[in-house]
């Protein structure tokens, strides 16, 4: 049940707006997961002494959001409920790569937690997790705010408002109207 909660929350950030064939997104899959070189999005646990990297205060709540690294997953921590009036991006950690186009299709992990819960919906942190590419303009508005303008190799985290989420909410992923949601982002590459 769990992986398939998983699979659902991942369509559900990836099915947002924009359209391709499927042998378009295959074809681009493929060239931009071997353009990173990630086969596997990392699973480790955070260790215990990690200190987060971003700390916010929303209208109601808080959150800390300790960055992925190499091995471990990010761990997003949240005193529920959480919200935000405005959509909030933070850099984790800045990548040496190019720059991300708002049109890009980029290959990422990400982990993604509920505000409202604290609760984890999606995400491809976790054993045999593999990176998602997408393009930029078929996601959810907050994930693409999150990701355009930053360099390829950044780990970055994103407060989103429900207009920038789902709205109107998502109850197979356990998103009601009025969620903010949370997300930590490992952009690997961009093409």
């Amino acid at each position: 049940m769990k992986n398939v909660m998983l699979a659902l929350g991942a369509a559900l950030v990836l099915t947002v707006a924009g359209c391709s064939s499927d042998s378009d997104s295959d074809s681009t899959a493929a060239d931009t997961t071997a353009a990173s070189g990630v086969e596997s999005c990392p699973a480790e646990p955070t260790k215990a002494d990690a200190s987060p990297q971003w700390t916010l205060k929303g209208a109601t709540g808080e959150l800390e959001v300790v960055a992925a690294t190499e091995n471990e997953a990010p761990k997003i921590t949240v005193e529920a409920p959480f919200k935000v009036d405005e959509t909030e991006v933070k850099t984790l950690a800045e990548g040496d790569g190019e720059v991300v186009a708002p049109t890009a299709t980029v290959t990422v992990c990400y982990l993604g937690v509920n505000g409202r819960t604290g609760e984890r919906f999606d995400g491809n942190y976790r054993e045999g997790g593999s990176p998602a590419t997408f393009s930029l303009d078929g996601v959810i508005q907050g994930f693409s705010k999150a990701i355009a303008g930053q360099k390829v190799g950044s780990q970055v985290a994103v407060a989103m408002t429900p207009q920038d989420g789902y709205p109107q909410g998502q109850p197979a992923a356990g998103i009601e109207p009025g969620d903010t949601l949370i997300f930590e982002i490992g952009i690997l590459s961009a093409a």
